[in-house]
């Protein structure tokens, strides 16, 4: 006869359920992964998943009380690092979207918005392009399958237990999060730099013959101005976007290794 102590029982229970806390808490926060066009029974069955696959490579989990308060403890740091992992890939994503929305407001555009799949708020069509093609860049170069790397490792770095991200690591999240605001001016430089060249130019027109209705010919030159703007740059920002990226999962491994 088979006998099966508690312990083995918890050891066993706690191999799939901890890691799956994390890695759900992931999932939810990170972009396309989370995204709210996504149903939910879809997130958590692409984690649960991802639980399966990256469990039996895993270091020994605690043997913990499911019910006890160190379970409990365990719990929050497991979401807590999971959601600080897919936040510093979100901000790469609203890094496009603040600058697609300088560039919008600079062509006259920032009254041309749609709905965003991913985080179901209004954003301009410039923006919404910036996220396409970011997702589109995302998925050629594997970056799915570095998400998961990335995940695998983050059990090894910053194993299972009480102890979770530090002060140090919450700060650096913070100070990761201004890198999303230089990034968009970065981004938006050149559309900024070239359509005030054209507002001058059309500000010395205007100051040179008053009568001439600048108006009726300085929005469509302005919006026209700003497409071409955006293809001639494009072939800048497809490099940007795997800097970035390249960056962000450094950063997530970085913050799981515990600082």
């Amino acid at each position: 006869m088979i006998t099966l102590a508690s312990s083995d029982i918890m050891s066993w229970v706690g191999s799939f359920m901890w890691p799956l806390f994390r890695i759900t808490a992931l999932v939810a926060a990170a972009p396309i992964f989370g995204a709210r066009t996504v149903p939910v029974n879809v997130k958590l069955a692409f984690a649960v998943a991802l639980t399966l696959i990256v469990a039996p490579v895993l270091p020994p989990s605690p043997v913990v009380d499911p019910l006890s308060g160190e379970a409990v403890l365990i719990v929050i740091n497991q979401i807590l690092i999971g959601a600080a992992m897919g936040l510093a890939l979100q901000l790469v994503f609203a890094m496009f979207v603040i600058g697609g929305q300088i560039m919008a407001f600079q062509m006259g555009l920032g009254f041309a918005s749609m709905v965003d799949p991913g985080s179901g708020t209004q954003v301009p069509v410039i923006s919404q392009f910036y996220v396409i093609v970011l997702t589109l860049v995302f998925l050629a170069l594997d970056g799915h399958l570095i998400f998961i790397d990335v995940v695998a490792d983050s059990f090894r770095s910053l194993p299972i237990g009480t102890n979770g991200i530090s002060r140090e690591g919450m700060w650096a999240l913070v100070t990761w999060g201004s890198n999303m605001y230089a990034g968009a001016v970065q981004i938006a430089l050149p559309a900024i730099a070239a359509l005030l060249i054209i507002n001058l130019t059309f500000g010395v027109v205007t100051r040179a013959a008053p009568q001439f209705n600048i108006f009726s010919i300085g929005f469509p030159v302005t919006m026209v101005a700003g497409f071409f703007i955006m293809i001639a740059t494009l072939p800048v920002i497809l490099p940007q976007i795997k800097i970035q990226l390249a960056a962000s999962f450094e950063f997530m491994r970085t913050l799981a290794g515990g600082f």
